[in-house]
């Protein structure tokens, strides 16, 4: 049986990538084209939907947690 569903979202995946790769929820907002406020909801939602922290708040920038780390490496090879 496929487990496609039990995905989370593309587009909450696609925030949290753009996050990753550029370390700052406003810096992801723009390569988006969406606000930072978005980027940031979308990451917590993920967050809660996967049950594990991904990234830490640090000011204006966010560092991943290892959690987060393994995520962008299997986005990134994907």
């Amino acid at each position: 049986m496929s487990r496609w569903r039990d995905l989370p979202s593309l587009s909450l995946l696609r925030a949290f990538d753009a996050t990753a790769r550029a370390g700052s929820f406003a810096e992801a907002g723009r390569m988006l084209n969406v606000t930072h406020a978005a980027v940031t909801q979308a990451v917590r939602g993920l967050e809660a939907e996967l049950g594990v922290t991904l990234v830490r708040r640090e000011g204006r920038t966010v560092g991943l947690t290892e959690a987060g780390e393994a995520l962008a490496r299997s986005l990134a090879d994907g």
